[in-house]
């Protein structure tokens, strides 16, 4: 696929010249991305700003790319589940390593450093409402990486899950870029991120249907993984680590914690929280 174009059917290029979902031509990213997963969370973010050069919105991907402090740099909104990471982090990486006219890969490649914003919600009694939490390993509950090649990276905190839960898959594991990670201060505790295909049973929840897994908050936060212990839950970290670890980008997960499941309390300053984190990302990353 490396010295032949693309198919017109696999990577589709809108008639102005864009990407298909996101609408963005190469020209409209940085090459540092803050993503969020509500589009209403993106000019929270790019307020921030010094100033914006370019704004679009395609479905839930509202993008404004734009400088701060002397640097480019661009906020865009992915919705929520790794299904929409999958198709972010693909078309970002096309947008950058592949020649849209020719449709040619090219040679050398560009790594992006991408940097999720979002809310989470504590599996442990001793992380409260209004955390600012770094994922250094996200677990994935999904099967999107069945579809993709092996990653490098054991899978072992993948595998205890599995034996935990008896479930009939294997969970996928990949971690946060060491860079970035190293860039944060002690105000941000890090964590390994549990990444679920939905909001309410695949979390534990329960409304009016009884999730299959009796237990299941207690059950995961109480396992001892190599000295490390599970931490939170969220939808999207694992699909950013996965596919950024496949295609060669510098990935972060930053959470704030606005809900304590043992504890059952939620952020009623959820919004306070939230930015905190995005300012406390915007200093530390830019």
């Amino acid at each position: 696929m490396e010295n032949q174009p693309i198919p017109a059917s696999e990577l589709i290029i809108n008639p102005d010249g864009s990407i298909y979902h996101l609408h963005l031509k190469p020209e409209h990213l940085a090459s540092t991305v803050f993503t969020v997963g509500d589009p209403d969370r993106v000019p929270l973010v790019s307020q921030y700003f010094d100033q914006i050069d370019f704004k679009t919105r395609k479905r839930e991907f509202v993008t404004h790319t734009g400088w701060k402090s002397g640097k480019r740099v661009t906020v865009m909104s992915t919705g929520m589940g790794t299904d929409n990471i999958e198709i972010l982090m693909t078309e970002l990486d096309a947008l950058v390593n592949v020649d849209l006219e020719t449709r040619l890969i090219k040679p050398e490649k560009t790594s992006l450093q991408i940097i999720r914003i979002g809310t989470s919600g504590s599996m442990q009694a001793d992380l409260p409402v209004g955390t600012m939490l770094a994922s250094e390993i996200g677990i994935g509950m999904d099967t999107l990486m069945a579809y993709y090649p092996e990653l490098d990276e054991g899978q072992s905190i993948a595998k205890a899950i599995q034996a935990e839960l008896n479930l009939s898959f294997l969970p996928y594991q990949a971690s946060a870029s060491s860079l970035l990670l190293s860039k944060l201060d002690e105000e941000v505790v890090k964590g390994v991120t549990l990444t679920c295909p939905g909001f309410y049973a695949p979390q534990g929840r329960e409304v009016r249907l009884k999730p299959r897994f009796d237990r299941m908050i207690e059950r995961l936060s109480a396992l001892n993984l190599e000295g490390k212990r599970l931490t939170n839950f969220e939808m999207e970290t694992a699909g950013y680590y996965a596919m950024g670890a496949l295609l060669g980008h510098e990935m972060l997960s930053l959470n704030a914690i606005v809900a304590n499941r043992p504890l059952k309390k939620f952020d009623k300053e959820a919004e306070k929280s939230i930015d905190r984190l995005i300012q406390a990302a915007l200093k530390l990353l830019v």
